[in-house]
């Protein structure tokens, strides 16, 4: 899947300004995440692992929300 991202600068609009949007527009569509998650293979089996332990860590972290 290819995504394409790109912004229209304003006129009068500053550079920093517009890099600042496209870096936010950029890192919202996922493009780098995607890109990492293919640079290399991952077995199914340490797939899961990883998934497994996310969730622990999201139980711990809305229990701990919970508590407070």
């Amino acid at each position: 899947m290819i995504t394409l991202v790109g912004i229209i600068i304003g006129e009068n609009e500053p550079i920093d300004r517009a890099i600042r949007r496209f870096k936010k527009k950029y890192e919202r569509s996922g493009v780098l995440k995607e890109f990492k998650k293919r640079t290399f293979f991952t077995k199914p089996s340490v797939k899961k692992r990883m998934k497994k332990v996310k969730a622990i860590r999201r139980a711990q972290r809305t229990a701990m929300e919970e508590a407070m």
